[in-house]
């Protein structure tokens, strides 16, 4: 029963996220008290995604270590920068618009892009691979690039970003590795598998939760916010775009380009809009809340463009 409701909210993946933003705008009032379970849930759905992850993947792909190193530059280079540039350029005065569009691309890559290289043949022990890395490197670079970057325009405590990703990302994603190894891979079809759609369901919690906690500025249905909305789909579009790009320019297998579309071009939104709720004023959060409408949406569209283009390539 789990496995067939595992695949049902697979297939769900691209309503889930926006459904849950309208349920915890409307009902904000109900949901907002409920923000200290944020971080719990979230820490168990790392967990839960990391079961299927081991350190032999890693040892494989550091061997042939370019596509990782591509994935890693789209990630933490090329896309903060677009994002900051798009943003001073879009909001030249709204220091907090700027830096919810920054945290929205140097938050680490997502773990649900995993369901979308695996469901598109990609080369899963490289995503595996990509999302431990990045994961590992996230309480370093992620409040490093915000403090570089736009550090003198909005106030942040660093080491409570650093800690908070490092308990819901870091810790559960090397815990939920390292039973993998112990159990040899047995963990991902038995303990994981049943796991799997209660994780699913933890994504929509979170997501409502966390989008009522911004729900007065989402329900301010002014120019700005439309505005707001369609940089942030033009940066979310222009990350699947850079990453299906530079993966052609390399000449990478199908199976690569299809690992560095998603890895690339998803992120741990969910995880951005928690450090934003919990570290941040509300105005940060917003952009965020507004990318998880976007992201699994732009994943499915993308990964049908993808699967088209590769079946005309072949005929």
């Amino acid at each position: 029963m789990l496995y067939v409701l595992n695949k049902k909210l697979e297939k769900l993946m691209p309503v889930i996220t926006p459904s849950a933003v309208v349920i915890g705008v409307f009902f904000a009032h109900y949901l907002s008290s409920f923000t200290y379970i944020v971080p719990w849930v979230f820490a168990f759905m790392t967990f839960s995604g990391s079961l299927s992850s081991n350190f032999n993947s890693l040892q494989r792909t550091l061997k042939f270590p370019l596509p990782l190193l591509t994935a890693l530059l789209i990630l933490h280079i090329i896309m903060p920068l677009w994002a900051f540039g798009m943003g001073s350029i879009a909001f030249p005065s709204d220091g907090m618009t700027v830096t919810g569009l920054l945290l929205a691309m140097v938050i680490p890559t997502g773990i649900t892009s995993f369901v979308w290289v695996t469901i598109y043949k990609g080369n899963i022990g490289l995503a595996l691979s990509i999302i431990l890395v990045d994961t590992i490197l996230s309480p370093f670079i992620v409040p490093a690039s915000l403090s570089m970057i736009v550090g003198q325009k909005v106030e942040m405590n660093s080491w409570s970003i650093m800690s908070g990703l490092l308990w819901m990302v870091v810790i559960p994603s090397l815990t939920g590795m390292l039973c993998n190894h112990l159990t040899k891979g047995s963990i991902k079809d038995t303990v994981g598998r049943r796991l799997s759609p209660f994780s699913k369901i933890g994504i929509g919690v979170v997501v409502a939760i966390n989008s009522s906690a911004v729900a007065p500025y989402l329900l301010d249905l002014s120019w700005k916010l439309f505005f707001i909305a369609f940089v942030v789909l033009f940066v979310a579009i222009s990350g699947f775009t850079i990453a299906w790009l530079l993966g052609t320019l390399l000449k990478q297998s199908r199976e690569t380009k299809a690992s560095l579309l998603f890895t690339g071009g998803m992120r741990n939104i969910s995880a951005g809009a928690v450090i934003a709720v919990q570290y941040f004023p509300a105005a940060v959060a917003v952009p965020v809340v507004i990318g998880m409408l976007f992201q699994q949406v732009l994943a499915s569209l993308f990964g049908f463009l993808f699967q088209r283009q590769e079946i005309k390539m072949k005929a």
